[in-house]
């Protein structure tokens, strides 16, 4: 099956579903229930839905609000009241990022109050998330530090249609460069890359973005569809690029796969071997 990259998906209850990235493992001993489980303590303040409620611990340290088609860089521990289970938790320094929308109701709802650097104390009823993960009639707790926003990259103004000016090759692989590579080496068909990447259909949809992620793309050119393949073939380290990659060498046929003509921006970063 073409794919663009394998990755390691780890299942947290944090999210509705896994996330791409965690920086780091777990340490071994959990973070001790705080001491206002039960109950919000002083400086805690109603966000409107009874039971819902939180507390700042840490002052942002940037301005960035998180908008809806966002992805954020996190750490959090989550305990279940009563009782102070720890449910999950990513320690310092590790992060975990994820799409925004793959949330659950009342971590999405806080941290679009939150800004970078900030951590709060978050109490979470059922009605919000905490249904299932708690004892009937309990709550969630989570201290959640947001690390860092991870804006949707806008798509570019001329997806719809390569310009005039594309270079086509006879696939009918269109590509412009969008900045010249600094290396002089160019990957073959096995060599194994790094790269930064962002995929849209012709219509402007987002669909694969590394940069949402958080991290660069590692893969071989073996794993990869054959307009990738032929494009990354023309580029050197530091060189960035769009494509326009025709259905038939994208993911023509392939199920659950976006159809047609792809358009990519593509940032070689490094060959890897």
């Amino acid at each position: 099956m073409k794919r663009f990259l394998t990755l390691s998906l780890v299942v947290l209850s944090l999210v509705a579903a896994a996330p791409a990235k965690v920086a780091a493992p777990k340490v071994a001993t959990p973070p001790a229930a705080p001491e206002d489980l039960d109950k919000p303590s002083t400086g805690a303040e109603s966000l409107g839905i009874a039971g819902f409620y939180a507390k700042q611990l840490t002052a942002p340290a940037a301005s960035a609000a998180v908008a809806e088609g966002d992805s954020v860089r996190i750490r959090y521990t989550i305990w279940a009241s009563p009782g102070g289970k720890v449910i999950d938790w990513i320690a310092a320094p590790g992060t975990v990022v994820t799409p925004l929308h793959r949330m659950f109701d009342g971590l999405r709802m806080v941290l679009q109050q939150m800004q970078p650097g900030e951590r709060r104390r978050v109490w979470i009823p059922e009605s919000l998330g905490a249904a299932g993960r708690v004892p009937a009639g309990g709550h969630l707790v989570v201290d959640i530090d947001l690390v860092e926003v991870l804006r949707a990259p806008s798509a570019p103004h001329d997806v719809s249609a390569a310009p005039a000016g594309a270079t086509v090759t006879k696939s009918g692989l269109a590509y412009v460069v969008l900045r010249p590579g600094t290396g002089t080496k160019h990957p073959k068909g096995s060599s194994t890359v790094r790269v930064d990447y962002s995929g849209w259909t012709t219509d402007g949809k987002l669909f694969d973005s590394s940069v949402m992620r958080g991290e660069a793309a590692e893969f071989s050119l073996d794993n990869v569809i054959a307009g990738w393949r032929e494009g990354l073939a023309l580029m050197t380290e530091g060189e960035k690029a769009r494509f326009w990659i025709p259905g038939e060498i994208a993911y023509h046929g392939t199920p659950n796969k976006p159809q047609g003509m792809l358009v990519f921006d593509v940032e070689l970063l490094k060959i890897v071997q």
